[in-house]
């Protein structure tokens, strides 16, 4: 409660102490004024109760949007790890068939060209995509010419090979494919 509505109470009281001397005294119209000043303390009563309880709610709700803010940022990347594990897994068993006498280089070969279709198809699930401008004209939105080459029978500023891959996630360009440029 602030200092003016501490001094507001108190001159209420002194009045409703004023005003039950006068009635006692003999006044019927105070009595009238007095019940409505019992009403409109009462009314202010309810206010006040109902302000605290909307402030009350404020907090709580103010103290539930933050933890849930802070649960999404601590668990915003529980689903893309989670469809990262089998490739780990995958590339763990590469690794363990590699190292046995009885290797065979085709099958190694072919399951790093399985893990690595497996991992292309996770992240694209959210939203990463690969530049691979191979034969494409060169558009330096998407491509870093890295060098320009002559070549013979080639249009000029078209790719003619890619030393890097670009990616995009949710159509922003994350790195520009690096390549090499004809003349």
């Amino acid at each position: 409660m602030s200092n003016e509505e501490i001094e507001k109470s108190t001159t209420d009281a002194e009045f409703v102490e004023s005003t039950l001397e006068t009635e006692q005294q003999g006044g019927g119209a105070e009595s009238d004024v007095i019940k409505q000043l019992e009403e409109a303390r009462n009314k202010a009563d309810e206010n006040w109760n109902e302000l605290l309880r909307a402030r009350a709610d404020l907090e709580n709700l103010r103290r539930r949007h933050s933890r849930d803010l802070e649960n999404a940022h601590k668990h915003a990347l529980d689903k893309f790890v989670t469809e990262l594990l089998p490739i780990c897994d995958s590339l763990e068993y590469g690794l363990d068939a590699a190292k046995t006498p009885e290797a065979n280089l085709e099958a190694v070969r072919d399951g790093m060209e399985m893990t690595l279709k497996m991992f292309m198809s996770s992240i694209g699930k959210f939203g990463l995509e690969q530049v691979d401008p191979q034969n494409e004209a060169f558009d330096p939105e998407l491509h870093q010419a890295m060098a320009m080459q002559p070549a013979e029978g080639v249009e000029a500023n078209q790719v003619l090979t890619v030393m890097q891959k670009g990616y995009r996630f949710n159509g922003r360009l994350l790195r520009p494919a690096m390549v090499v440029v004809s003349q």
